[in-house]
């Protein structure tokens, strides 16, 4: 056995990163390794810290899910396989699986090395890039364990069952998920404006706090030049619509505050429907900046659609302002009898969604 750092070996990194491999720091939901190894033992060596939400990783090899587990505290050798047939290459992925916790300023998980018996053969890069920008259903909330579950832990998210990740093995896309639970476009789920995906897009993981990430680059501008992807996929919208139905959010510290309403008939207040819809323009403005040759599709309906039309509207207004017809607006189906824990969209309903933007994208 030889132990090697990520520098020494051919690999492939998907996720955003800050840019450095030693190690190799895992910020968002599905980013990961992926190497090809000639051997018949692999193991890896992952550092971890956290003070509230554990990171999980799994693996696959030759495409199919192998394992899933909760990392430890501190650094750890972990076999991925051992006892296979020497002399076969495997297609070895190793994934994050929980999502970035901007609630727990301590949550990191890295890759430091690999150790084989054997020999890394070069990984070819994927010829299509697909870019999905998301709340809890695309960190992959509640899509493993029972539907009776109603705990809020990082057990419960899963990149494995994530219509992102099987959109992106369908059509053997590089991926990249940018994700997170109770956030929208404007505000989260609860009101609070600060939790909006668009202010914190452009850097590597922007949505993250503390000391230890600010030093690890999360805060740093993202390089938009060395990953471009060929679609755009924007989910969000959902915890937007959840806020209409929430009472005023208000910062004890500085007394600011925050609402979306709604009329007393139960339809949306007219002046926040114009203010969300104003958001929606500007970041798909923001987005064909940062990804000038990308089709940005904004997506919604996996878990309601309520504010489908006004999203819907947005997007017009866009093509019509701009004249950017590569964006648009396209309808996914809420599988409602394959819901999850804590009432998400479950794993058949992210089959559901990854056969339907899979569909799409081979119509194009």
């Amino acid at each position: 056995m030889k132990r090697y750092t990520l520098s020494e070996i051919p690999h492939l990194v998907h996720g955003r990163t800050n840019g450095e491999t030693e190690p190799l720091t895992l910020f968002w939901t599905a980013s990961g390794l992926e190497v090809n190894v000639r051997a018949s033992e692999l193991w890896v060596e992952l550092h971890a810290e956290w003070s509230l939400y554990e990171p999980w990783f799994s693996f696959e090899i030759n495409g199919e899910f192998f394992s899933r587990r909760m990392a430890a505290q501190g650094t750890e050798r972990v076999c991925v396989f051992r006892g296979m047939n020497p002399d076969a290459v495997k297609n070895v992925r190793i994934i994050k699986d929980t999502q970035a916790m901007s609630a727990d300023p301590e949550s990191v998980l890295q890759i430091c090395a690999l150790e084989t018996d054997g020999t890394f053969e070069p990984v070819e890069p994927r010829a299509l890039k697909l870019e999905f920008i998301g709340d809890s259903i695309t960190s992959g909330e509640g899509d493993i364990g029972a539907k009776a579950e109603e705990d809020w832990i990082s057990m419960f998210f899963s990149a494995q069952n994530n219509y992102a990740v099987m959109t992106g093995r369908a059509l053997n896309a590089d991926i990249r998920v940018l994700s997170q639970s109770g956030w929208g476009i404007g505000c989260s789920w609860d009101n609070n404006p600060h939790g909006a995906i668009p202010p914190v897009y452009e850097e590597v993981c922007g949505l993250l706090n503390g000391s230890k990430n600010e030093a690890l680059g999360a805060h740093r501008a993202n390089d938009f030049a060395a990953w471009q992807p060929d679609y755009v996929f924007i989910n969000l919208g959902t915890n937007d619509c959840g806020s209409f139905s929430q009472p005023m959010w208000r910062d004890e510290k500085n007394g600011e505050t925050f609402q979306n309403r709604r009329e007393p008939d139960g339809s949306f207040n007219a002046a926040d429907i114009a203010r969300l819809q104003e958001k929606v323009i500007a970041f798909l403005k923001t987005l064909r900046r940062c990804n000038p040759g990308a089709k940005l599709v904004w997506i919604l309906g996996m878990l309601g659609v309520e504010l489908a039309p006004a999203i819907k509207a947005a997007v017009e207004r866009y093509r019509a302002e701009t004249g950017d017809t590569r964006a648009e607006f396209l309808a996914l189906t809420d599988d409602l009898p394959n819901r999850g824990c804590r009432n998400h969209p479950g794993v058949g309903a992210h089959r559901t969604a990854a056969a339907e933007l899979t569909a799409y994208i081979r119509a194009q």
